[in-house]
C-alpha cells in the first residue's frame, strides 16, 4: 500500500502544481480560505478573488472583527454564499474560542462552522502534518479507479468505506513534507490527469497499478447513481431607476438562496410585476430580456420590470445605489452583471 503514497508524492513533487497562491504556506488562515473557495469552485475562479480576499482581511482577527455585509461584498460572485457566511461565522469562533488559533487535528477542525471532514483533512495535513487522508470529488475518483471500489458514492456509508481504505494507504510514519506533497498529489491527479471524462491514463503515475485501467472500467467509476434533480423557477423582480440612474436594491433574506445578498424588491410573480408601485412617473414599465441562471439545484429565469420614479419616492430596508460607482454591496453575480450593463448606456 505505500507503494501508492510514494507514487503520488514523487509525481506531484516532480509534475504537481507548484505555483498557486496558496501552496508553500503552512499558515491555516490561508489554507482554510484557500479550500473553503475551492469547494464545487474551479481553481480559475479562485485566484481572482483569494488575493483581493487577503488583501482586504489579511488576518484571521481582520476577518472576524469585519461586518458580515463586508464579507460578503467580497464573495460577490463567486457562488454558494453559504460559505462566506460560515467562513466569517468561524472566524469568529476561533478568535473568541480557541484564541485566534486554529485547532491542530482534523477532528477538532470539524467542529468550527464551514469545515467539513475533506476540508478539515487538508488543513490539518497542510499545515500540521496530520496523518489523515482528503475525500473531495476529485479524490474519490482517483481512489475509486484505482482500487476499483465500485460501492455506489452517493450512499454515505460507501463514502466511510473508501475513506477508510484511502486511511489505511497512508504510513504511519509519513513526514510532514510528505503529507503536504501527497494531500497536493491527490488534488493534482484528480484535477489534471484523473478527470471525470477523457482521462490521461497513459501519463498517470498510478496506471501501472490501476485496476480500473486494467479493466477497462476508468469511464464507469467512481459509481454515484443518486441524479440531481434540478426545478425551473421564475423570479420577478421590481427595477425601480431614479432620474439621476439610481436603483433601488434591498437584503435578501438570512436564509435561503443569496441570503443576506441585496437584490431588487422581490414580486409575486407576473400578475403583480403588472401593477405600477407608488410614485411611479410613467404607467409604461420596460420590461426587460429574462437572465437565465442555474444554481445546483434550480434552473432560475430572472424576469426585470422597470419603473422610472421620483427623486423623492420613499421606500424602507434598503439603499439607492448609483449604478455607475463601485456598488459597494454584496449582489448576485447575474445582477451585477446586468446592472453594469446598463450602467455603460446611462
Amino acid at each position: 500500500m505505500s507503494d501508492f503514497f510514494q507514487s503520488v508524492v514523487d509525481w506531484q513533487l516532480m509534475h504537481g502544481r507548484h505555483g498557486l497562491p496558496w501552496q508553500g504556506s503552512r499558515d491555516p488562515y490561508r489554507v482554510w480560505l484557500s479550500e473553503i473557495m475551492l469547494q464545487q469552485t474551479q481553481v480559475s475562479t479562485v485566484l481572482a478573488y483569494y488575493p483581493r480576499f487577503l488583501e482586504r482581511f489579511p488576518t484571521l482577527h481582520a476577518l472576524a472583527a469585519a461586518p458580515e455585509s463586508a464579507v460578503m461584498t467580497l464573495w460577490s460572485g463567486l457562488g454558494y454564499y453559504s460559505r462566506a457566511r460560515h467562513l466569517h461565522r468561524c472566524a469568529q469562533v476561533v478568535v473568541a474560542e480557541w484564541d485566534g488559533q486554529f485547532p491542530r487535528t482534523a477532528a477538532e477542525l470539524q467542529q468550527l462552522p464551514g469545515i467539513g471532514p475533506s476540508t478539515a483533512a487538508a488543513i490539518a495535513a497542510f499545515c500540521f502534518g496530520e496523518r489523515v487522508s482528503i475525500m473531495d470529488g476529485n479524490v474519490q475518483r482517483v481512489l475509486s479507479r484505482w482500487l476499483a471500489f465500485d460501492q455506489d458514492l452517493a450512499q454515505a456509508s460507501s463514502v466511510k468505506t473508501l475513506w477508510a481504505l484511502a486511511q489505511a494507504l497512508i504510513p504511519p510514519a509519513a513526514t510532514h513534507p510528505q503529507m503536504i506533497a501527497y494531500t497536493q498529489g491527490l488534488m493534482d491527479l484528480g484535477a489534471t490527469l484523473c478527470r471525470r471524462t477523457k482521462p490521461h491514463c497513459l501519463t498517470c503515475p498510478l496506471q501501472p497499478s490501476c485496476q480500473a485501467f486494467e479493466q477497462d472500467r476508468t469511464a464507469a467509476l467512481p459509481v454515484k447513481r443518486r441524479t440531481l434533480k434540478r426545478r425551473t423557477e421564475a423570479w420577478w423582480f421590481l427595477v425601480l431607476r431614479r432620474p439621476d440612474g439610481h436603483l433601488w436594491l434591498e437584503p435578501r433574506p438570512s436564509t435561503g438562496i443569496w441570503a443576506g445578498l441585496y437584490t431588487f424588491p422581490l414580486l409575486d410573480g407576473a400578475e403583480q410585476a403588472r401593477k405600477p408601485p407608488h410614485g411611479v412617473e410613467s404607467l409604461a414599465p420596460v420590461w426587460h430580456e429574462p437572465i437565465a441562471h442555474d444554481l445546483t439545484h434550480r434552473a432560475l429565469q430572472l424576469h426585470l420590470v422597470e419603473w422610472a420614479v421620483t427623486h423623492d419616492h420613499d421606500r424602507a430596508g434598503g439603499c439607492w445605489v448609483d449604478p455607475r460607482g463601485d456598488m459597494d454591496l454584496g449582489l448576485p453575480a447575474p445582477l451585477r452583471s446586468w446592472i453594469r450593463q446598463r450602467a455603460q448606456g446611462l
